[in-house]
């Protein structure tokens, strides 16, 4: 036994390779989502209860799939930076935490039938979009994190779909339009709702850029072709940097639209912090420097996402 799992409960192990410190990207659009239907008065606290626990299931289901499928096709090695992967350090077998992956993406689908029976079709094929998303994430025939593809992939489906989705539940949920529609009724997908979710995005992007950057050199020995990987040191820390200037523009823009009140700028009292993060990240590659980074961009998303939502409500 290593020292590593003798130092380590089953429960722990467990706990990390949930990571739980990842919830905060699965949260964030809810908060952001549902504050907007309370801005629009469409709010419906059941649906924005079931998107939360399905986005947080598919959060999840998505870290036990890159623990596993990291560990099996090489990525994770001794040599790796980051927190302790379970699979890798022997912590969970990796049958077990193969079967973890699949009865939570079962979980999620699930918990998704409520959602599917109020939001119809639409709802339907984003979900099941999104779980297959989340596995091909490391795992698959063209697993997208290994293909420059993982920011794309968070970009989308923790901010923009995420997002929307969230404020579409509520939307049709008072919407005189019966159960399972199979097309999107008018004024349940609106431009305030993307607009609302780039900051989220961008911000749930950024943690993978860090995370990215980070694990480079070990990643391109083992084949893993991340966009920090393709774009270099030089180019990721643009990207990152760019990421937080398109979260901070959108409440600036939001509020000279004239839609939203004053309110919606409390996000920019969190600018210090996030240019600590990017001055960390633009001059450091370690995991000593890094992690730290890492965890602090998944708090700036979660003070980020709770005062835009505070600010969206106050009109």
């Amino acid at each position: 036994m290593s020292t590593v799992e003798a130092d380590v409960s089953r429960t722990k192990a467990w706990v990390m390779a949930a990571r739980p410190q990842t919830l905060p990207a699965a949260a964030a659009p809810v908060i952001v989502g549902t504050a907007l239907a309370v801005h629009e008065g469409v709010f419906a606290p059941l649906p924005a209860l079931f998107a939360f626990v399905g986005a947080a299931l598919i959060q999840v289901g998505t870290n036990f799939a890159n623990d596993y499928y990291d560990a099996i096709k090489g990525a994770d090695t001794d040599d790796r930076e980051g927190f302790t992967r379970v699979t890798q350090s022997g912590l969970i077998a990796p049958s077990q935490v193969k079967r973890a992956t699949i009865v939570t993406f079962a979980l999620a689908i699930l918990s998704g039938t409520y959602l599917v029976s109020v939001g119809g079709l639409p709802i339907l094929v984003i979900g099941l979009v999104s779980v297959l998303c989340g596995w091909a994430y490391t795992g698959g025939p063209y697993p997208l994190g290994y293909h420059g593809l993982g920011d794309l992939f968070v970009f989308v489906f923790f901010g923009i779909i995420a997002v929307m989705g969230t404020f579409y539940v509520q939307a049709v949920a008072v919407a005189p339009v019966g159960a399972f529609p199979t097309t999107i009724p008018p004024g349940t997908v609106t431009l305030e709702a993307f607009i609302a979710s780039l900051p989220i995005a961008a911000i749930s992007t950024a943690i993978i850029v860090v995370n990215n950057v980070r694990d480079k050199e070990t990643d391109e020995v083992a084949g893993k072709r991340t966009l920090a990987v393709r774009l270099g040191y030089r180019w990721s820390r643009v990207e990152y940097v760019a990421l937080f200037a398109l979260a901070y523009l959108v409440p600036v823009w939001l509020w000279l639209d004239g839609g939203f009140g004053l309110g919606v700028l409390a996000p920019l009292v969190t600018v210090p912090y996030a240019a600590v993060l990017a001055r960390t990240l633009c001059t450091r590659t370690d995991g000593e420097a890094l992690n730290p980074a890492l965890e602090g961009t998944g708090k700036l998303l979660a003070m980020y996402a709770v005062l835009f939502a505070a600010g969206v409500v106050i009109v």
